[in-house]
């Protein structure tokens, strides 16, 4: 072999290993002190040993202001790439602290829009590790347009591919709309925050004096603003969970979820069930221990769990194949409806359609929240995201009502009327117009009146109507005999009756009309 040769492979691999140093170990200590992995440790512990390729390790910043010509930026900031999680392929950008702060330029963000176009057309999932002090004022044109283009190029994906962010530092400025355009977004607890403008120039424009954490930090961010979806100890339950998120989903909207062989009894029964769920219809019951009793060894990947409790959503397994839940929690605001949780649900609800996943929804729902203030907050139409959502959906859709189902909850959280494929009601169930106590105080309200003035018990004469209004309209064998429920059921086979209509519908085959796409309501 020529010397010549060697020479020359000696001075690339010299080089590549230099730009792996990243900023160098003064600034890989700095981020150790902060309580965060570097950019490559992170990329090494998400992706299986030795499949990680990177690629564009030695694209070089264009910046030549203000000495930044003369500084050695590794990578331009950010290492990309693709390798196998789980055994499967995964492209993932991750943004390197060490170097400069890894501000975003032009060519740090050509790296990612390659990423992500590539992740498109091979028709794999994406992970960008964001970690960014935010723009490189130095090539600002050039960062503006790669913002753009970047945004451009989340939104082409939409649907296509997974899409999943991870906060694992700062996140500001423009470049705050990338994740927020991506499917799911992790944050880290006390090392990652995210906000439109920091705390200098808030103050500097309009006079608030506030720090990091209460501006965009992760408790802000998973309780207030609905933006995260988890918010994790540290980097590697991040990367942790990432993976495990990741072993739900198929690698794109062309394939269907992979199945997992758990080892739990597909015509398993539960007892518990008996005794978790209530007969008392104002009694309140966690809803996640029903879902516990019903998924594959109780597994349940659950998405918000921080935002808008009254409605849980998330992952998990029933027969080995993945679901998405959608359940109400009467733990929380008796499970009504605000606008919180229509949009948290509509948003998960889209998600699972675009995937391919079916959509398992457990009914205890008392209507949506009514009054002033959810009318000021907007709950007709975030009320209305909810309706479209399930209305939009064509893979296939379970429902089980457990006990209250009434008015415009019982409609939104997928009754056979939005294209349930098939509807359970267990024998505590009231599907109802509106909540029987109300329907028989309006109903009846002129006899009440007149048994006061005949020196009667308005009281008995109530509680008599109340009777025979639950006897009539609020009990199982009413809906079903409508045929708006395909059966009642013994709680303690709601599993297996749940798992063979999932599979008796997995060649369902609805398509929706021809049309560019649809109008969702905001």
């Amino acid at each position: 072999m020529s010397s010549d040769m060697l020479n020359k492979i000696k001075e690339i691999e010299d080089l590549r290993l230099k730009i792996k140093a990243g900023g160098g170990p003064e600034e890989i200590e700095k981020q150790h002190k902060r309580g965060k992995m570097t950019a490559r440790e992170r990329i090494e512990y998400l992706f299986d040993k030795g499949t990680f390729i990177e690629f564009d390790i030695f694209a070089k910043q264009l910046g030549r202001d203000y000495g930044l010509d003369k500084r050695f930026v590794p990578a331009d900031g950010v290492v990309t790439g693709f390798g196998q999680i789980n055994g499967r392929y995964a492209f993932c950008y991750s943004e390197d602290f060490t170097v400069i702060a890894g501000t975003f330029g032009e060519m740090h963000g050509r790296k990612i829009c390659k990423t992500v176009d590539l992740a498109r057309q091979f028709r794999c999932p994406v992970i960008g590790i964001n970690d960014s002090g935010g723009a490189r004022v130095t090539e600002e044109m050039g960062a503006l347009s790669m913002y753009g283009q970047l945004f451009f190029r989340h939104s082409r994906s939409s649907g296509v591919i997974p899409q999943i962010a991870l906060i694992m530092g700062p996140v500001a400025g423009g470049q705050a709309y990338s994740p927020a355009l991506m499917d799911f977004i992790f944050m880290v607890q006390k090392t990652s925050y995210m906000f439109i403008a920091g705390p200098p120039l808030v103050k500097a424009v309009v006079f608030e004096d506030v720090v990091e954490e209460e501006l965009g930090g992760p408790d802000i961010h998973a309780q207030i603003s609905g933006v995260s979806d988890l918010t994790l100890a540290d980097d590697k339950d991040c990367l942790d969970k990432t993976k495990k998120l990741l072993s739900y989903l198929p690698n794109s909207c062309e394939e269907e979820p992979p199945y997992e062989e758990t080892g739990d009894d597909v015509m398993r029964t539960s007892e518990k069930l008996l005794d978790i769920i209530p007969t008392d219809p104002n009694k309140a019951y966690d809803m996640h221990d029903v879902i516990h009793e019903i998924t594959d060894n109780g597994d349940f990947f659950e998405i918000k769990p921080e935002y808008a409790k009254n409605l849980i959503v998330g992952f998990a397994r029933m027969g080995g194949e993945t679901v998405g839940i959608v359940a109400s929690q009467p733990k929380v605001m008796a499970g009504a409806l605000d606008y919180k949780a229509s949009y948290k649900g509509a948003r998960f609800i889209r998600f699972c359609d675009c995937f391919n996943i079916p959509l398992v929804t457990l009914q205890d729902v008392p209507a949506f929240l009514i009054g002033t203030r959810s009318e000021r907050d907007g709950i007709i139409r975030h009320g209305a995201k909810l309706l479209y959502a399930y209305s939009e959906a064509t893979v296939p859709k379970i429902t089980v009502v457990l006990r209250k189902a009434y008015a415009g909850g019982y409609l939104a959280l997928c009754s056979k009327d939005l294209g349930a494929d098939f509807v359970f009601e267990l024998p505590t169930g009231e599907i109802c117009l509106m909540g029987p106590e109300g329907a028989v105080n309006i109903l009846f309200r002129k006899e009440f009146d007149d048994a006061k003035k005949q020196g009667k018990d308005p009281e008995e004469v109530r509680k008599a109507r109340l009777k025979e209004f639950y006897d009539k309209f609020v009990n199982p064998l009413y809906s079903a005999g409508l045929q708006h429920v395909d059966d009642i059921i013994d709680p303690r086979i709601m599993r297996p009756m749940v798992i063979h209509a999932l599979r008796v519908c997995h060649n369902k085959h609805d398509e929706l009309p021809l049309k560019k796409h649809g109008n969702m309501p905001l």
